[in-house]
């Protein structure tokens, strides 16, 4: 496989990956943009978090974080997720890329117990663009990670909780190096939806554990 060198080269590899095949509103399913993916992956392998590194994409869904990675040179990269459908598509699209680097797994993350030392976890978690979605789902991702005893963490969250999210991880023992900022659109794919797009502002944090 020819070597990844620019990050527009990336982005268009990932543009690539199916969305997810059937969004649930209970797991607040929506497919994390190529653009983002690429920049976010392009800066982790830039910090040296991806290359000869072990992968864990927390809440894959249809797995762009665990692609990105396996692209960029990880050792190994495994994307998880309790959603089926998101899961056997990944695997359907893992198999044309050519690598043996990658694998997915349908598992809840609360009952995941990984086999391997992790060096980088990514997770966009359900992290409550919804009005009536469940508060804290992002938190549990964070716990798991901590569980895992990963050495890096990048995970999603609103804007609108920066403040909060900055006590959290300092009361969890995380070191935060870098806070990444997006505008993450949201479709019109569920019923309650009244707008084509809207733009909805998150963070990503870069956190050490």
């Amino acid at each position: 496989m020819k070597k990844i060198t620019r990050k527009k080269h990336l982005e268009m590899r990932l543009q690539n990956i199916p969305s997810h095949p059937n969004p649930k509103v209970n797991l607040e399913q929506y497919t994390t943009p190529s653009v983002i993916a690429s920049d976010l992956v392009w800066n982790a392998f830039s910090l040296g978090d991806i290359e000869g590194k072990n992968i864990l994409d927390l809440g894959c869904g249809t797995g762009i974080f665990a692609i990105a990675s396996a692209l960029m040179g990880a050792n190994l990269a495994v994307g998880v997720d309790i959603d089926d459908d998101s899961i056997n598509l990944a695997n359907e699209f893992s198999c044309n890329l050519n690598v043996d680097n990658l694998k997915f797994i349908q598992s809840d993350i609360s009952d995941f117990n990984c086999e391997f030392n992790v060096d980088t976890v990514f997770q966009n978690p359900p992290f409550g663009s919804q009005r009536k979605a469940d508060s804290g789902q992002d938190l549990k991702f964070v716990k798991k990670a901590i569980e895992l005893k990963s050495n890096v963490l990048y995970s999603f969250h609103m804007a609108s909780t920066e403040d909060f999210l900055i006590n959290f991880y300092s009361e969890n023992n995380l070191d935060i190096s870098h806070i990444f900022r997006y505008n993450f659109p949201i479709p019109k794919i569920y019923d309650f939806h009244t707008k084509e797009n809207q733009n909805v502002n998150v963070i990503v944090i870069r956190a050490e554990l």
